[in-house]
Order: structure tokens, then C-alpha cells, then sequence
């Protein structure tokens, strides 16, 4: 990262190589599109050299790093479709890609055993909206029509998760 961040083209490059097929499978996973997840991977690229030096390997591995940049283009794109883009039912969501799922590029990070117990250590109901919301990209908005609950109540119960998870992240 610091060879990008100093400008040196052919970093960027060695990273493109190595990560892009995994990052594409995040962007694809989240929007279920290949044309606008080709646009959003080669967005999250113009952020990677241009944010490079933000990179702080104490606080993420390099792939967590890509990979939150990745999930995040994508649910902005997916936002910008308009609150109806995941109206329908989130059961059987899987998109059979071949790629690595975000999730399973996530835990694959350094922390992916200390994650993986914290968020065993959460209720199911609350596991499963921030498993659904992080890992998927789903809008709360959907998430809340697909439970049949308020959006206040789903982003309460994900906050209080998420809380919790730093709690036990930082043990």
C-alpha cells in the first residue's frame, strides 16, 4: 500500500492481479448485476490509489481494507437504485458467481476467528439482521420490510449489536 500511496503504478497493478476477482465477487454479490458491478470495481481502484496512504495496517488487513471499500461502493450503488431495490423476500439471495463471498473474504481477514466467536455470542435475530446488513448489503429499510418490523426497531437492534461486537472485539 505504500508503493500505491507514493504513486507507483505498477503496485497498483500486482494488487489489481491479486484482488480483483474477489473484490468483483463482493460488488457482485451485493448488486446482482456484472455491468454495474464492473463499474463499482473499477471505482473502488480510483479509490484504492487515491486513499492508499489512509491505509493503516494496525487498525485492518490489507484485504479487509479493499474489501470495506468494495461493500461500501456497492451499497452506494445499491442505495442509489432507490429504497424499493431489495423489496422482495431476502431468503435465497445466494448468487451461485463461483467468487468468494463477501463474508467469506471478510473472515479470511487476520481477526476472522476472534469475528466469527463475537458475533456466535449474539442473540440469532440480532446476528442474522447484521450478518444480512454487512455482509449481503442489504438496506435496513428492506431488511425491516422483509421481517415485518419498524426500521427504527432493526437499526436499534443493530446498533446494540454492533456495540456489543466492538465490546467483545476489543477484549
Amino acid at each position: 500500500m505504500a508503493r500505491i500511496a507514493s504513486g507507483e503504478r505498477e503496485a497498483l497493478r500486482q494488487l489489481y492481479q491479486a484482488t480483483s476477482a474477489k473484490l468483483f465477487g463482493v460488488c457482485l454479490r451485493i448488486l446482482s448485476d456484472r455491468e454495474e458491478s464492473e463499474d463499482v470495481l473499477q471505482d473502488v481502484y480510483v479509490t484504492i490509489w487515491r486513499r492508499a496512504d489512509r491505509f493503516d495496517s494496525s487498525r485492518a488487513s490489507v484485504m479487509t481494507w479493499l474489501s470495506t471499500i468494495a461493500r461500501n461502493r456497492a451499497i452506494d450503488r445499491l442505495r442509489a437504485r432507490g429504497p424499493l431495490a431489495y423489496a422482495g423476500s431476502i431468503e435465497g439471495m445466494e448468487i451461485p458467481d463461483g467468487a468468494d463471498s463477501a463474508e467469506t473474504l471478510l473472515f479470511a481477514a487476520d481477526d476472522r476467528n476472534k469475528l466469527h466467536g463475537c458475533l456466535s455470542q449474539l442473540d440469532d435475530r440480532t446476528e442474522k439482521v447484521i450478518r444480512t446488513a454487512f455482509f449481503e448489503g442489504v438496506t435496513y429499510e428492506a431488511l425491516a420490510r422483509s421481517m415485518d418490523t419498524p426500521v427504527g426497531t432493526v437499526k436499534s437492534w443493530i446498533r446494540r449489536g454492533l456495540a456489543k461486537l466492538k465490546g467483545c472485539l476489543q477484549s
